[in-house]
């Protein structure tokens, strides 16, 4: 079996994103030390899942990367979960992954388009090393819906924003969590680690 990991940046108040979507804010608080962390996790995967929307965005964005981050995140596998039929490769992004060298893993991906519950417990029932969640907070609320998270990375920022995306809002039943580790970073974020009661 393998572990279900999700990562996801939070703000105090508990939000992923702004009321647009908007992330950018998750980039003025992180330092070497926390991008580190981060990478480790990213690096330690065996698969990378995510939704529809965060996976256009992630494929038109790291084949041509050059940070510490574009390696694992283009060499490593991916799935996509969408609602809806999918095809990486006729996307307006096509081209640019079928030219570029690191990409066969964004338009190779495994698409998984019926239900979630049952694409998570497919792909937790094969060998490897750990599948790690990215996704927007549609994709992650649904996902801790399942119950199949088996680690919470939450990497909390020090902004608080007002109004936003969360991903525990309208849960079905309390998410029980025990903290397991914190670290604290020098930029001021604090990352969380939490596994299921």
């Amino acid at each position: 079996m393998r572990k279900l990991i999700m990562k996801m940046s939070i703000s105090v108040d508990g939000f992923v994103a702004d009321i647009n979507g908007e992330t950018g804010w998750m980039f003025k608080s992180g330092d070497d030390h926390s991008r580190s962390w981060v990478l480790n996790i990213c690096a330690s995967a065996g698969l990378h899942i995510m939704g529809r929307k965060t996976f256009e965005v992630m494929a038109s964005y790291w084949p041509t990367a050059t940070n510490p981050f574009a390696g694992a995140m283009n060499e490593i596998p991916k799935a996509v979960f969408t609602r809806k039929g999918y095809d990486p490769t006729v996307k307006g992004f096509a081209n640019k992954l079928k030219t570029e060298p690191l990409s066969s893993s964004w338009a190779g991906a495994r698409v998984f388009d019926g239900d979630l519950l049952s694409g998570i417990k497919e792909l937790k029932a094969e060998s490897g090393s750990p599948i790690v969640a990215h996704g927007g907070a549609e994709f992650m609320g649904s996902l801790i819906e399942t119950g199949l998270i088996d680690e919470y990375h939450l990497i909390t920022h020090p902004i608080a924003l007002g109004t936003g995306l969360p991903i525990f809002d309208g849960l079905s039943k309390p998410c029980e969590l025990k903290l397991v580790d914190a670290k604290v970073f020098p930029g001021g974020v604090i990352a969380h680690t939490y596994r299921p009661e």
